[in-house]
């Protein structure tokens, strides 16, 4: 009958740890006050080191094995149990090494000697305590691991048929207390840094562990597999003989294995933090990889063992992965990595990230493993006399193992390699954090070039060969690997970095590239790491009419008078004040109190004219409430002229906007006190971790990775935290649509189609702006070392000029023709009107078509530029064009005429209303399988468009019914409810409306007074004003509005005093 029971269950662990090489240990030999195992201590230091053995039996003759352990447990106690195993220590005369690990290359027979005699030893139900007392107290553990005689873990088992992984949990909380309850004194095995150093609680279906016990408030992590389709947890057993977390024992817990756990992963992290009354105490954590970091790191380093260099990997780990630690033992262990000749397999491992805790974080963490300096150099800043590229050049000369760059420095890696050919022999790992953009694509070619040429120093080479060398470059490098480490990979991203599942064919519809490793979004929060902030998501809706009764109706393009319109009305100084209304009013309310009073809030705006303007409202919001509680800060690139609205040209430094910054960088300020409310336009949406985070304010169009990363600046832990998000302009659909394929593994749709590259230089060809003489010309130039540069501008110029001739030509055809219409229209020649029109639509589709000219050059470069990293063209034409397209380019610039402008001058904004839509909780579980990231399929995105003439009171006007649909007389801004709330202050006037009719009031006190108070708001509404003044029918219409709005007010304030019968 087969055992139900915890006891069978242990003892199929301990059964496979014995098939590994696992020695098995009685509780009865185990020393409970000097928490060792004798034998294996002494053991393993007398088989691995027997001269020093030797050499310490002569230095304490007396009792040389007890001597021993006293002197080794007096070492844990000061440096504890990690730094004793990985360093030893020393006695007189001799130095005592009491673990050995796996060298990382087989050269040296005594180090692999060493290594085998390592003891690990499991011994069950082991009774630690020394200050036991029978019948009262006398914890025990179910399983201990030693290596060498020194416990490095616990193990609480439970069986799922009575309990769970939690009762685990529990059972170390409560009931094995660090301390004696009675005596206080401390138990060495429990003991934090000085005993085991990590405690796991063990189930047939989860893991949890933790790496200091504390009582009721231990922190347990998950060890766990996660599930097939990306969830918490471990999937299904693979077979009845198994159990869904053997892993922990099978793999793990194998000897080499878990020997590289303790010399390569496990590491002290200190961190100064502050609490909520801003008192700060250092913190010491003991890093213990979680399941999928030790499994990255392991498959990384296996699989560049195997392939060698030149491969590519792309990582999809979740925000709240701990990417930081797992590029940090990453970097560390492809370092040390040899192939099978003993050979160091990179010259150096150069990490690229934007993250400056990275520096001090990988320098910390590479001296606990091997106490030695210069393993890490970051490369940030001139130094002194040394320029960037001076210093990579120095660390790359001396093969500095790790070399931190950040994105801005990473250009600099060029020009060292450039002008010291000798650093190009070396083979190089790139660590690519957050997978940005400048990591690939041109920059990464070049790099290819540098480092991947193999010509003779100081012997002559010509145009062509350079020539031959780029399109050489194209091809991935035999000398580079790439570890690109993401949470939300593009799909140029994937397809650049991802393989394919069966490498042995080509990539297809069915063979399509995919990330090596994936720690999912809907794992981290369902392991707890990370905030799911669409849990509470609320849109806004916002309607608005223009005015526009006294302009020149002329005829305009459509699409960019719909353009222009929208933006007034996103910069008009109402819209932006009735938000910040909102955002402050909601913030004071709802955020302002969380965390203890220090929830900070986000306002992400669309343009650096719509922060400044934000800015400048709740400044004068603020002001006006007398708010003591709201301190907001703006931040964005860049200076901004003044403006009807900006009153001096302005930076985000400027004491106008940000008074009290004094030069501080914005997210160091934004962590003190001083500010909570940050108002952004494209800054400190990606990699910003500010965990007091609490709601963020959307008004800015998100979607895709853009928007994910941007409302995943909300999602860091923070004891007490809530999230809020409040949305003005984006769908709810469309947001978590934009999250779906990142929630899971991130797929695309397809594979890109390179036949893609010809087909836009065939489009660009067609429009014969250039000769391919003139492009064969330029690229030799361009490629010739020894040309002058004038003769790259030279090259360029005609196709400049044949460009601008056709443009101008058009452009000037354009405006005759729009006079002659003009003219057709006010004789009512029909005839004239519609030969006037066809040739406008010709005019327009030629400007139209050198537009899309433009367009197609940089469609070109990038599209090129990616794909030719993907797929081998070997096609000098193509990189002769893309040499060429990316020079001409910046210099085919048209300046906008005047006569092209829009003229909104006149333009009034008549009704607003901005409504609370709908709350939502937004599930990213439980939706069908999302569509795809879409890969390159089409010639660009760029089409010529139809142009669209339309009067412009036609465009106001539909654009009225589209966002006015919700407005009503009674959303009148400033000029109906204010109007009438001045009315109300008249008390005169106010027992006339209230005790009267309505023809009545109107032969009364209120016509008077009403004229009045237009007259008195010329000055901030005069065409309205003057709409109502000059027409007797109008001044009767709203004189009725008010009226209305009036009356409403007081049946409203009567149904609140009045109780229904």
């Amino acid at each position: 009958m087969a055992d139900s029971r915890e006891r069978a269950f242990q003892n199929d662990i301990i059964t496979t740890l014995s098939d590994q090489g696992w020695l098995v240990g009685k509780a009865s030999d185990y020393d409970k006050v000097q928490a060792l195992y004798p034998e294996d201590l002494i053991g393993y230091f007398q088989k691995a080191w027997p001269d020093r053995w030797e050499k310490f039996c002569k230095g304490n003759p007396q009792n040389p094995e007890q001597v021993l352990i006293q002197k080794t447990v007096r070492e844990l106690e000061k440096k504890g149990t990690l730094d004793v195993l990985r360093h030893g220590f020393k006695v007189p005369g001799v130095k005592v090494d009491l673990c050995s690990f796996k060298p990382d290359h087989g050269m040296n027979p005594d180090t692999e000697r060493r290594y085998n005699a390592n003891r690990l030893r499991v011994v069950e139900e082991v009774s630690y305590s020394p200050h036991a007392r029978t019948g009262d107290y006398n914890p025990r553990l179910d399983l201990v691991l030693f290596v060498n005689g020194i416990p490095t873990a616990t193990l609480e088992l439970k069986s799922e048929f009575k309990q769970t992984v939690e009762h685990a949990k529990r059972q170390y909380k409560k009931d094995r207390p660090v301390k004696d309850p009675v005596t206080r004194k401390p138990e060495p095995l429990l003991t934090f840094k000085r005993g085991a150093l990590v405690h796991f609680a063990v189930s047939q279906d989860e893991v949890a562990m933790t790496t200091r016990l504390n009582g009721k408030d231990t922190f347990f992590l998950p060890f766990n597999r996660g599930t097939a389709d990306g969830g918490a947890g471990n999937p299904r057993a693979e077979d009845e003989g198994s159990y869904a977390t053997a892993y922990l024992w099978e793999q793990l817990f194998q000897k080499d294995a878990w020997l590289k756990v303790l010399g390569r992963f496990l590491h002290l992290e200190k961190k100064t933090e502050e609490d909520f009354h801003g008192n700060r105490k250092t913190k010491e954590t003991l890093i213990f990889p979680r399941y999928h970091q030790w499994d990255v790191v392991n498959h990384l380093i296996q699989t560049t063992r195997e392939e060698g260099a030149g491969k590519r990997y792309l990582i999809q780990h979740s925000a709240g992965s701990g990417k930081s630690n797992s590029i940090a033992w990453a970097a560390h262990q492809l370092a040390q990595l040899y192939d099978n000749e003993g050979n160091k397999l990179f010259s150096s491992v150069i990490v690229v990230t934007d993250r400056t805790v990275l520096d001090s974080q990988l320098q910390d963490t590479i001296y606990q493993f091997e106490h030695a300096q210069g393993v890490v150099r970051p490369i940030n800043r001139d130094l002194g006399n040394q320029s960037k590229s001076e210093q990579l050049a120095e660390a790359l000369a001396e093969q500095t193992r790790i070399i931190i760059v950040t994105i801005q420095t990473f250009p600099a890696l060029f020009d060292a390699l450039e002008k010291y050919p000798k650093l190009a022999s070396g083979r190089y790992a790139v660590i690519a954090d957050e997978a940005h953009s400048s990591q690939t694509g041109s920059s990464a070619t070049k790099l290819k070039a540098i480092l991947g040429g193999d010509l003779p120093e100081g012997e002559e080479i010509s145009a062509e060969e350079l020539l031959d060398a780029a399109v050489s470059a194209r091809k991935p490098s035999q000398d580079i690997s790439y570890y690109a480490f993401t949470a939300t990979p593009k799909a140029k991203t994937i397809e650049l970095f991802g393989r394919e599942p069966d490498p042995s064919q080509p990539r297809s519809e069915s063979n399509k590239p995919e990330p090596f490793h994936v720690y999912s979004m809907r794992q981290a929060i369902e392991e707890g790491f990370i905030i799911d902030v669409l849990r509470r998501y609320t849109t806004y809706a916002v309607a608005w009419k223009l005015a526009h009764p006294d302009a020149e109706d002329d005829e305009v393009d459509s699409k960019k008078a719909r353009t222009t319109l929208a933006k007034w009305v996103r910069l008009h100084p109402y819209n932006i004040s009735q938000k910040v209304e909102v955002i402050v009013e909601h913030f004071r309310e709802n955020v302002r109190h969380l965390l203890d009073g220090q929830a900070k809030a986000m306002v992400v705006t669309s343009s650096r004219q719509e922060a400044v303007r934000y800015q400048l409202a709740l400044q004068q919001y603020i002001q006006d409430k007398g708010y003591q509680d709201v301190h907001p800060l703006v931040a964005f690139s860049g200076s901004l002229p003044p403006d009807d609205v900006i009153p001096e040209e302005v930076t985000e430094t400027s004491s106008l906007l940000n008074p009290g910054l004094n030069g501080r960088d914005h997210a160091k300020a934004f962590e003190t006190d001083e500010y909570n409310v940050m108002l952004v336009a494209n800054k400190y949406q990606t990699g910003f971790d500010q965990p007091k985070l609490c709601a963020m304010y959307v008004d800015k169009k998100l979607k895709g990775v853009e928007c994910v990363q941007t409302l995943s600046r909300l999602n860091r832990l923070f004891p007490g935290k809530e999230t809020f998000i409040l949305d003005f302009i984006n769908d709810a659909q469309d947001i978590l649509d934009s999250f779906l394929p990142y929630y899971n593994k991130a797929e695309l749709t397809g594979v890109s189609d390179a036949q893609v590259v010809y087909d836009i230089q065939e489009a660009l060809d067609a429009e014969q702006v250039y000769h391919w003489d003139e492009v064969e010309a330029f690229a030799r130039a361009f490629f010739d070392p020894k040309a002058e540069s004038s003769k790259l501008s030279y090259y360029c110029q005609p196709a400049r000029e044949r460009f601008n001739k056709r443009y101008k030509l058009l452009h000037d055809e354009r405006a005759q023709v729009r006079a002659a219409r003009k003219q057709a229209e006010a004789d009512g020649n029909t005839i004239g009107l519609k030969q006037a029109d066809a040739s406008l639509k010709e005019i327009d589709e030629g400007l139209d078509q050198l537009d899309l000219f433009k367009k197609n050059l940089g469609s070109f470069v990038r599209t090129y530029e990616f794909l030719s990293q993907i797929v081998f063209f070997e096609d000098s034409e193509l990189e002769q064009l893309c040499v060429f397209s990316k020079h001409l380019l910046p210099l085919l610039r048209q300046e906008v005429l005047d006569d092209d402008e829009i003229d909104i001058s006149e333009l009034a904004l008549s009704h607003y209303r901005i409504t609370k839509r709908k709350e939502h909780e937004l599930r990213l579980e439980g939706e069908d399988d999302p569509d795809g990231l879409d890969p390159i399929t089409g010639v660009g995105t760029g089409k010529p468009h139809d142009i669209e003439m339309k009067r412009l009171s036609e465009i106001i006007e539909k654009l009225n019914d589209i966002f006015g649909a919700e407005v009503s007389d009674e959303d009148q801004l400033h000029f109906a409810n204010g109007i009438a709330d001045r009315v109300r202050r008249d008390e005169a006037v106010m027992a006339q409306v209230n005790s009267h009719s309505t023809d009545q009031v109107m032969h009364g006190l209120f016509p008077k007074r009403l004229t009045d108070l237009v007259l008195d708001s010329m000055t901030d509404h005069e065409k309205l004003s003057m709409e109502i003044l000059d027409n007797e029918d109008n001044q009767k219409a709203f004189a009725l509005l008010i009226l209305r709005l009036l009356t409403e007010q007081r049946r409203e304030i009567m149904s609140w005093v009045t109780p229904d019968p």
